[in-house]
C-alpha cells in the first residue's frame, strides 16, 4: 500500500465536498487491494440528518462497484480541522461491518497522523452477530 497516495487522494476527494452549513470538510478514499480507489466527500444539506459523511461516500462508492471487505486494503480518511478528524459514530458503526477488523483506517488533518482499525474506533460494535 503507497499511504502517500492513499491520503493524496483522500485530500483530492475532500475537494468535492460541499459543507456550507459546517464549513468542515471532509475527504475519504477507499484504497481496494487490486488498486482501484473509490473517493468520498461530506455532502451536507439544509436539513442536516440527510447528508452524509465522506467516508461512507467511499466505502459505499467501493461496495456499489462489486466489491466487500476482503477486497479493501485501507480507507484513508482526511479533514480540513485543527486536528485529526475521527469518524462520527454511525459512520463507525458501518465501517465496523464493511471493513475487516484489521483494516488500516488512515487520519490525517494534513499535519498529525494516525493509523488504527475499527476496532479501536469502535471496540464494542453491535453486528449481525447481536441479531441471531
Amino acid at each position: 500500500m503507497n499511504k502517500n497516495e492513499l491520503i493524496k487522494k483522500a485530500f483530492e476527494g475532500m475537494r468535492n465536498a460541499y459543507a456550507p452549513y459546517s464549513n468542515y470538510h471532509v475527504g475519504a478514499c477507499v484504497l481496494t487491494k487490486d488498486g482501484h480507489y473509490f473517493l468520498g466527500a461530506n455532502i451536507e444539506n439544509a436539513a442536516y440528518p440527510v447528508g452524509v459523511c465522506g467516508e461512507r461516500v467511499a466505502i459505499f462508492s467501493a461496495y456499489a462497484n462489486g466489491y466487500k471487505k476482503d477486497d479493501i486494503e485501507a480507507i484513508a480518511i482526511v479533514s480540513d480541522g485543527e486536528r485529526i478528524g475521527t469518524p462520527c459514530g454511525m459512520c463507525r458503526q458501518v465501517l465496523s461491518e464493511l471493513l475487516n477488523k484489521d483494516t488500516p483506517i488512515i487520519l490525517t488533518n494534513g499535519k498529525d497522523e494516525m493509523i488504527t482499525n475499527i476496532c479501536e474506533l469502535l471496540p464494542y460494535n453491535f453486528s449481525s452477530e447481536d441479531l441471531d
